[in-house]
């Protein structure tokens, strides 16, 4: 009997992912932890590993397909000794049809949909995204089957289409990124948002910064700016918490989601307990997280359940911006570039470097005055950055 392959639940809240690639084609032979596909997942492309033994008999699922189901069957591996005849009985039941089974041809000719021809379900649903009619490709496979190698013989023969003239490019909506646009619409749509905003000075934290690196570390400015922050959540923990229905949740540690750009969106790594991290421990992780990050390598663990988010655009020259918070936190810091700006120090003018930072806060959870206060802990650490070092 043909073993399935099904779309695996690769996190607690996945339901559906989108197969990026396959790594093997029909007819190859495989072993137990070889990797049959990529999936993609809101939040990272993960492999996965085939559990048995056996040759693939069928792909389901063409490569790009989204919001294929958990537990759908997405190909069938053979036993040893099977043969390709085996497969029809078992895709019977996602759909497919046996050979052989073309309706006759009718007395006037007519296109006929490309389903009604004995095809492969992966050669039928390549043949759909890329337009083709099954009536004009010759099946290689058992009985005139058309299988995915047809399809692609007919892809390559097939004239480029003219694209002059189009007014836009269609881009196809990752997992991440629909999952980013159904929460943030969440987030307006449900959190009473409020903000907060203060100015920084950090030319002493940029001289301190300067040392350390000169001394053989790699420590960045975000690095000081999550350790100051997580200082600040532990001093204020009214504001390290969340909203939940009829109670508040205040949380025993901080749990910092720090927000870190990929290709095609976002992922808020999470810094455990980040108050009890000294500077070089957060700047070593972060730098760790972060790479992983953009890599898709992340475990799921490594970005869910966060206490607060910091997002900074400072590395982008951003001045000044108001962030979404990531439900369901009831806070984010958006940290913006330190730029040179005249100040009023002892009745006179002189030129400081500043860096603007905005609190976008739940107002179910944090009231104006704790919110003020968790902004004016975060400055007293960022101006102060020797006791960041202890």
């Amino acid at each position: 009997m043909p073993i399935r392959i099904t779309m695996p639940q690769l996190s607690p809240t996945m339901e559906t992912g989108t197969l990026a690639r396959w790594m093997v084609r029909e007819g190859d032979g495989v072993s137990s932890g070889d990797i049959l596909a990529e999936i993609e997942t809101d939040k990272a492309t993960m492999e996965v590993e085939s559990v048995d033994e056996g040759r693939v008999g069928r792909l389901l699922v063409a490569e790009g397909t989204e919001n294929v189901p958990v537990n759908q069957t997405i190909a069938l591996l053979l036993e040893e000794g099977e043969d390709e005849g085996a497969l029809d009985a078992v895709a019977q039941g996602e759909g497919s049809e046996p050979p052989g089974t073309a309706d006759p041809a009718p007395a006037r000719p007519r296109a006929e949909p490309p389903s009604r021809r004995a095809a492969s379900p992966l050669a039928r649903s390549m043949a759909r995204q890329a337009g083709l009619s099954l009536e004009d490709i010759a099946g290689s496979g058992p009985g005139g089957r058309i299988i995915r190698r047809d399809i692609e013989a007919a892809l390559e023969r097939a004239p480029a289409p003219p694209v002059s003239g189009a007014a836009f490019e269609e881009v196809r909506i990752t997992g991440m990124r629909r999952v980013i646009a159904e929460r943030l619409q969440e987030a307006k749509r449900t959190i009473p948002h409020f903000y907060l905003s203060l100015d920084c000075e950090i030319d002493r934290l940029l001289d301190a910064r300067r040392d350390l690196n000169n001394g053989g570390h790699r420590i960045s400015v975000n690095d000081f700016v999550i350790r100051a922050l997580a200082l600040a959540l532990r001093d204020v923990p009214d504001a390290n918490a969340k909203w939940a229905g009829d109670v508040i949740h205040r949380y025993a540690s901080v749990d910092l989601a720090v927000a870190v750009a990929v290709d095609g969106g976002l992922v808020t790594p999470v810094i455990r307990d980040a108050a009890s991290r000294g500077l070089a421990a957060v700047s070593l992780e972060m730098r760790d997280l972060a790479e992983r990050a953009r890599q898709g390598r992340l475990a799921p663990e490594e970005y869910r359940g966060g206490s607060f988010s910091l997002s900074n655009l400072g590395m982008y020259g951003i001045r000044e911006f108001d962030a979404v918070i990531n439900p369901p936190q009831a806070g984010i810091l958006a940290v913006g570039a330190g730029y040179p700006r005249p100040v009023a120090r002892d009745g006179a003018l002189a030129v400081a470097t500043l860096m603007s930072c905005t609190l976008s806060a739940d107002h179910r959870v944090i009231d104006g005055a704790v919110g003020a206060k968790l902004l004016g802990a975060f400055r007293t650490y960022i101006e102060s950055p020797l006791s960041l070092l202890i």
